[in-house]
């Protein structure tokens, strides 16, 4: 029997789905993360934006569309947020949420006769749940460390789906992370708030950094917030191999709507963390995340953003049009024309563009090590420790020395490395 899990939206997601896979697979069935034709299918949904919530319930019909007889089962944060919207989907046998995704596969499995659609969507986990290793599809292995998020930023839902910050244990992670050495040269530590880990557990981000210093390969932190930046941490990850690349959350570069975001720093703050950054990793690679038009966002602040923006030099910047999520506390705030947040976007956007080539350009003729990952137009594609995007002929699954050289679409061409 054929099955399918697809994730949709952020990495923890496709960890998640990754271990259902691996729980299938352990019960005999040809399980996969690909869309294709299949007897089962596994939805796992996002709810981020109102997009994503409308992307994880096309999915439905586009999986009909490969097998109109197929049992369909549907989990995560969407689920969560709107069960009854995925009840009323046709060949939908059971609704999960955000929590008990593994056990979801043992009631798939179970499963034997049409019937209306169930739903068993119950309150998200107050303790993380430990569920089995993933099975790595990507060549990069990421590695769930956290749960849930406490922050309760004014514009995110995901608190709500997905409860409160719960981490995994730190030997739980470390065997995962050596498990994953046998098979990747590259793990990616992920979480929906990172930065929390080890709160609830009398642990740190520090303690498992430092843990997973032992481990040969090369390690990286999905995304940071800035107010987890400090000596300690820095110095950690620069002892235990940590790479030059800090994906720090900013949202806003205007102070007066990181206020109504209920972002806990100014952008004076976040502009002090990433000269404490550089001082220890000289060559870092520092990204972001802006939300164009957020609720109320006059001219003069997205100047203030843009202003910011080209001030801390980011290496790339991940840029989103906000989306009204119901359930918050913006939600209720006077909101921007979506016309002026997609102008806002587009501005920001080519800013992200213009800082993106200049940091690639001032290193072009540099040596770097590049891990190939996939490949594109007869190269191979990879990333450098501090996140440039190459193509190259390294072959894929390779970790070796290049040349930056040249843009090419959104990276950089390179050539071998010749001493």
């Amino acid at each position: 029997m054929k099955a399918v899990v697809f994730s949709l939206g952020c990495k923890v997601n496709q960890c998640e789905g990754q271990s259902m896979i691996t729980a299938l697979r352990a019960r005999g069935l040809d399980a996969t993360d690909k869309l294709e034709p299949a007897d089962i299918y596994i939805i796992n949904t996002c709810s981020v934006t109102a997009e994503a919530d409308r992307k994880s319930r096309q999915t439905v019909s586009r999986v009909l569309k490969l097998n109109k007889d197929a049992s369909v089962y549907i989990c995560g944060c969407s689920s969560q947020n709107d069960a009854e919207a995925f009840c009323a989907k046709q060949n939908v046998l059971i609704v999960s949420g955000t929590g008990g995704k593994n056990d979801l596969v043992e009631r798939v499995l179970a499963d034997s006769a049409p019937h209306k659609a169930v739903n068993i969507v119950s309150a998200p986990p107050v303790k993380y749940e430990d569920d089995l290793s993933p099975y790595h599809t990507k060549t990069r292995g990421y590695i769930k460390i956290q749960d849930g998020c406490n922050n309760f930023c004014s514009y995110c839902i995901i608190p709500y789906l997905r409860g409160r910050s719960r981490s995994r244990s730190i030997e739980s992670i470390a065997e995962e992370a050596r498990v994953a050495a046998e098979h990747t040269k590259e793990i990616v530590l992920t979480g929906i708030d990172t930065s929390s880990y080890g709160s609830d557990i009398g642990e740190s981000l520090v303690s498992l950094v430092r843990r997973l210093g032992g481990v040969n390969i090369r390690k990286r932190i999905g995304s940071l917030e800035c107010t987890v930046i400090n000596d300690e941490l820095l110095d950690a990850m620069a002892e235990s191999g940590f790479c030059d690349h800090f994906h720090l959350s900013l949202q806003s570069g205007s102070a007066s709507v990181l206020k109504r975001m209920n972002r806990k720093y100014t952008p004076e703050y976040y502009l002090n963390k990433v000269e404490k950054i550089r001082k220890v990793f000289p060559d870092a690679g520092i990204t972001t995340d802006l939300i164009a038009g957020f609720g109320g966002e006059t001219e003069s602040e997205a100047v203030e953003t843009e202003d910011f923006v080209r001030a801390v030099r980011f290496a790339d910047i991940h840029v989103f049009p906000y989306s009204e999520r119901k359930g918050t506390k913006a939600y209720s705030f006077p909101q921007t024309d979506k016309s002026v947040r997609q102008a806002r976007a587009a501005r920001l956007g080519n800013i992200a563009r213009e800082l993106r080539n200049g940091f690639y350009a001032d290193r072009f003729g540099s040596e770097y090590e590049v891990y190939a990952e996939t490949s594109e137009d007869g190269m191979t594609v990879g990333y450098t420790s501090n996140y440039i995007k190459v193509y190259s002929n390294v072959p894929v699954g390779g970790m070796e020395k290049v040349i930056l050289k040249n843009l090419y679409k959104e990276g950089v061409k390179a050539v071998h490395y010749e001493k």
